[in-house]
Parts: C-alpha cells; sequence; structure tokens
C-alpha cells in the first residue's frame, strides 16, 4: 500500500474516532444547570445533628432503597440506573459536595427537580429525611 492510501486510511480512522466519541459523553460533560434554592434552605441547620450515631443506620437504610439506584453504592453517581439518566446524578464524595450546606443538600435531596424525583411522600418523617443527609454526608469522609 502506498504511503498516501495509509494516510488517507489514518485520516479517516481519526474523523471517525471523533464523531463517535462526540456521542459517548462523560459524566462531566452532563452536569445539571446550577439549582435555584430558595433562601430558606440556607440557613436551615440539621436538628438531628447530635444524633448521628443513633440515626446512621436508619439513613443508610433509606439511602439504599431510594438513592443507591442512581447514586451508587458509594455516591459516585454510578448506580444501576445512572446510565438512564440525562444528567450526572453528582458526587457525593465531591469537595463540592462536601461544602454545601446541609439545607442546601436537603432541598436537592427531597425537594428535587427535573430528573431528580421530589421524596417529601415517600420519605414523610423528617427526622428520616436528616437522617439520609447524616448517612450521605459520611460518604467522602
Amino acid at each position: 500500500m502506498e504511503k498516501i492510501d495509509r494516510i488517507k486510511i489514518y485520516v479517516i480512522g481519526i474523523l471517525a474516532l471523533v464523531v463517535i466519541m462526540s456521542f459517548v459523553v462523560s459524566p462531566d460533560q452532563e452536569k445539571s444547570k446550577p439549582w435555584d434554592i430558595p433562601g430558606d434552605y440556607d440557613s436551615m441547620q440539621n436538628p438531628y445533628a447530635d444524633e448521628k450515631e443513633d440515626l446512621m443506620d436508619v439513613g443508610k437504610s433509606l439511602y439504599s432503597k431510594h438513592c443507591k439506584s442512581c447514586h451508587g453504592t458509594d455516591g459516585i453517581g454510578d448506580g444501576p440506573k445512572a446510565d438512564q439518566l440525562e444528567t450526572y446524578p453528582g458526587d457525593f464524595t465531591s469537595d463540592e459536595f462536601r461544602d454545601q450546606k446541609d439545607g442546601h443538600k436537603y432541598y436537592k435531596s427531597f425537594i428535587g427537580r427535573d430528573e431528580m424525583p421530589n421524596y417529601e411522600k415517600k420519605i414523610p418523617s423528617e427526622e428520616d429525611r436528616w437522617a439520609v443527609i447524616i448517612y450521605i454526608n459520611t460518604l467522602y469522609n
């Protein structure tokens, strides 16, 4: 094969790879738009923060039941349903997540928006909701 033919095949191969890769989107490329969190949640504190030890098992159990399918066992956004989502579910082990206020985590987790469903009816107890926040806060420790 001539050198020019090999170059053509190489260039066509590279172009095909670029086209294919344009359809494959990594989680970092599909981050959701910023959340608009009401001011009430800015100052919201976990009223059960002193009961972490008592609520850890409850939070882990509820996380396993309601959150793990998208957010994954370790909270890195790799649950079995995550690939079906248009946006990356987020990484609870990241510094970005850790630096959020608990009230913001609460709003995102239970009020939701878009692909993140509202869990107010599925987890009606305030104590149980805060138990989930307590648990997900341990995923980055």
